[in-house]
């Protein structure tokens, strides 16, 4: 399945022509590895890929014994796994690093020698049990790999011409139509029910069954569950309790966690090296609360207010409809055809923030509550800076509306009160494009344009 991710390993190998490695940052079982693989099979002439949450302790103690002597190194490597190598041809794959900090410290040296080029994949890499004892290495160049995007979603189902359309029509800022819209909706709530986990993708696109989808997604949050046993230490259990509390804290109004639901003598102090250790796994996405509407939204948070979303949307929704070990077909189905009462605004809202990641926007929203003055009272489901810096005009607020019939008293307000700092309003909802009153009004599969 084509990732767009491909293309900024292949602009690394050519401006960095070996001087650096590369480190390919996410969640487990996001297609780091496959993704890699592929890159190395078709851009060098041999590579070699060491998994180090399997290999021997054999080749581990290689990074602590020999990396003064790297002749005897690679040759060691060489033959361990039959391939031969070549100078400024061949490629290293460091698949699930961080179960070898030593490996990761030695990239310094190995990129130095310059024979070969290297890459690097991991997830909860930046924790710091993994890299206590070890030079963080400054070759070292990082991407973070992200679920698959709408686009990526449409490719896997075999539709490669139905975006180019959609980014058109965002462009020129016309209606895509009725049925073309209609069937985007359509394609849009099958990504929303599947999500963008690559396992999960492949069983759709191969079976159409989404009860099997389903299983594939559920054994996903197995896995992860597992990870936060074995690996947060002695957070685990607050760890656990903020992943599976995610659903529940989504369904309020407002969505802004609430650390008091997981204890109510709770404070974020105490749970915050849990939330860093979620975060550092890639499993959630936090926005902020900023303070004001202003360049710089990340210069004005408070760090008491955010919302944690889960890092896919389609995952959410094996949590959310957990009553049994699997959901029924039955009620996918409902949702695809919109007849299924449920918290709709929570699962746009979280897969809104997907994308927003995906496209490399950092999270923020703004929310004021003035128990004197009403009119104060703001709640803006999330705030991006735009493109063109400007001493004003340079904010957009977003709105996410799931409903076939809203309001924008908070809109509203925060346009009367912070006009000169914001650009363009924009609605996310579930109809077509429209522009009307100084508001953009844009379908939800259109989010990762912005």
């Amino acid at each position: 399945m084509k990732r767009k991710v491909y293309n900024n390993i292949l602009k690394w190998k050519k401006e960095s022509q070996g001087k650096t490695a590369l480190l390919v940052e996410g969640a487990r079982r996001v297609g780091k590895s496959y993704i890699v693989e592929e890159f190395a099979k078709e851009n060098y002439k041999s590579y070699i890929l060491i998994d180090f949450s399997k290999v021997s302790k054999e080749v581990k103690e290689l990074f602590d014994n020999y990396l003064d002597n790297l002749d005897y190194l690679f040759t060691y490597i060489s033959n361990y796994y039959g391939v031969k190598l070549y100078e400024r041809d061949t490629v290293f794959i460091f698949d699930e690093i961080q179960f070898c900090p030593r490996a990761r410290g030695a990239i310094k040296h190995l990129v130095a020698d310059g024979r070969y080029d290297y890459i690097e994949t991991g997830s909860l890499i930046s924790i710091k049990k993994n890299v206590k004892d070890i030079l963080i290495p400054s070759e070292e160049e990082m991407i973070k790999m992200n679920p698959m995007d709408f686009e990526e979603f449409l490719w896997a189902m075999g539709n490669d011409t139905l975006m180019d359309f959609i980014k058109g029509c965002y462009e020129n800022k016309k209606q895509m139509e009725q049925a073309l819209h209609r069937k985007a909706m359509d394609y849009f709530k099958e990504y929303l029910i599947v999500g963008g986990m690559p396992q999960a993708v492949l069983e759709y696109r191969s079976s159409r069954d989404f009860e099997k989808t389903d299983k594939i997604k559920r054994n996903i949050l197995n896995l992860y569950r597992e990870d936060i046993r074995k690996y947060s230490d002695e957070l685990n259990l607050k760890v656990e309790q903020i992943f599976d509390t995610i659903p529940s804290q989504l369904q309020k109004h407002e969505k802004k966690f609430n650390i008091s639901a997981l204890d109510e003598n709770a404070r974020y102090r105490n749970f915050e090296g849990a939330f860093y250790w979620l975060s550092d796994a890639c499993l959630i996405n936090i926005a902020h609360n900023t303070t004001e509407p202003n360049i710089g939204l990340g210069q004005r948070i408070d760090s008491n207010s955010f919302k944690c979303y889960l890092f896919d949307t389609g995952l959410l929704l094996s949590m959310t409809f957990n009553e049994k070990a699997i959901i029924n077909e039955e009620i996918y189905k409902k949702i695809l055809f919109d007849k299924l009462s449920f918290n709709e605004g929570m699962i746009l809202e979280n897969v809104v923030s997907q994308m927003l990641v995906a496209g490399d926007r950092k999270l923020y929203f703004f929310s004021r509550n003035d128990r004197n003055d009403s009119s104060k009272t703001m709640e803006i489901d999330f705030l991006i800076s735009s493109d063109k810096v400007t001493s004003k005009h340079n904010i957009i607020p977003i709105e996410v509306k799931s409903g076939k019939r809203y309001t924008f008293s908070s809109l509203i307000k925060l346009n009367n009160k912070y006009k000169e700092y914001l650009g363009e309003s924009i609605v996310i909802h579930t109809k077509d494009l429209r522009a009307e009153n100084g508001i953009l009004y844009i379908p939800v599969y259109m989010t990762g344009l912005l």
